[in-house]
This record gives C-alpha cells, structure tokens and sequence, in this order.
C-alpha cells in the first residue's frame, strides 16, 4: 500500500460466517457491530490490563502476520468515533508507515516546520527519518494498551496533520505533483487522489481527535 495513503476497506463487513448462516439474508449488522465493539474491548482491556512485554509486543504486531484484513472485517466499516473504529485508525496507520517508512519520513519531515505543535505531540526522533517513523508507529500504539488511550489517538492524529502539511510543502515547492484541475495529464503525473490522500489524512485527525475527547468522557463505546 502507498505510504500516504491511509488503508480503507471497502468490501462487506464479515464476521465469522458460520456463526450467522442461521440467519436467513445473510450477517445480521447488529450481530457485526456488537460483535466488533466486543472484540475491541476485548483487546483493549487484556492490553491495559497486563504488565506483560510479550503480550504488548504481540498486540502491536497484531496485523503483521495476516495483514489488515482480519480486523479489517470486524472494524472498517465501525463509527470513527467508536472503540473499534478508533483502533482500525491506529492499526491502519501504522501499516501504512511500514510499507513505506522512507516516504513517510519524508513526508513528516517537510511538515514538521509548520507544524511545530503537532510534531512536539507526534514526538518523532530527530531528525526524521525511516527508522524514526517506524519506531514512533510502535511506541504510540503501544501507548494504546500501556498509556493513556486518548493521548494515543491524539499523537497519530498530530502525526497525521504533520503528514499533510509535509505534503502540501512538497507540492508547493515541486518535489510533489499536484492536481491541476482540467488537465488529465497532469493528474496522471501526480498520481492518483494526491489531493484525495491529504484531504483524507486531516480527516482522519479530525477522526481520532474527536474518539480521543469521547474517551476522555467515558463515551467511546
């Protein structure tokens, strides 16, 4: 998957199958979201409830054996202002740094300068780089399950915004194609959805901002 781009899932939501063939017209919604919200706590509460290394190691690489799929299933269709779905974000983002973390550290490198709040927040090492990014993807979701939930959510959410200004910078200074509106050649130059990409990265800050104050106020279900 792209670097800059965020991971969605567009097929049907599934969950265990045979579990709802009794159901005639296929998996009852209900059942699925209840199921996903369920599972999400689930993860959470074991996380947040031990002190063990190994089991925080293996919550953080949750998706790296099986890909996003597995909880792609269960969650990508959940609210964003939800458990799950907040955690389809956090889980998301970090595959998305580890299929391309040079591009990703570039990125947050050409937006840190204008964004000094949030890359105090994302707290990447200095300077920025590969290795860097990819640490910082680890250490916040870990601070999912050994931390405070909703500072998680809110270090990827600054990590997001950097991100898209570092975008934006690039474009302005043309190290990246842009979209010149009425000109398809062009498009195809900067690539598919290279405005979509960065629209969609302040969306999804918007998103786990707005999941980081519903579980400040016990309301993230």
């Amino acid at each position: 998957m792209d670097m800059s781009d965020v991971p969605r899932h567009h097929k049907p939501v599934k969950f265990s199958p045979e579990k709802f063939d009794a159901y005639e017209g296929g998996p009852d919604p209900a059942r699925v979201s209840e199921a996903a919200h369920l599972a999400a706590h689930a993860l959470v509460s074991r996380g947040r409830a031990s002190d063990d290394p190994e089991i925080s190691r293996r919550l953080i690489e949750l998706t790296d054996e099986q890909g996003l799929e597995g909880i792609a299933e269960m969650w990508a269709e959940a609210p964003a202002v939800s458990l799950p779905g907040a955690l389809w974000r956090l889980y998301a983002l970090r595959a998305s740094v580890r299929k391309d973390p040079v591009r990703m550290g570039r990125y947050f490198a050409a937006g840190r300068g204008t964004a000094q709040v949030s890359h105090v927040v994302a707290g990447v090492a200095e300077p920025p780089g590969a290795e860097e990014v990819t640490e910082m993807a680890d250490t916040i979701l870990s601070g999912a399950f050994n931390g405070e939930f909703d500072v998680a959510l809110e270090r990827f959410a600054a990590f997001c915004r950097v991100m898209a200004l570092g975008r934006i910078r690039l474009a302005d200074t043309g190290q990246l194609p842009v979209v010149v509106p009425g000109r398809p050649d062009a498009a195809r130059a900067a690539g598919p959805g290279t405005v979509a990409l960065t629209q969609r990265l302040e969306r999804t800050a918007e998103e786990l901002e707005a999941a980081a104050r519903a579980w400040r106020h016990g309301h993230l279900d």
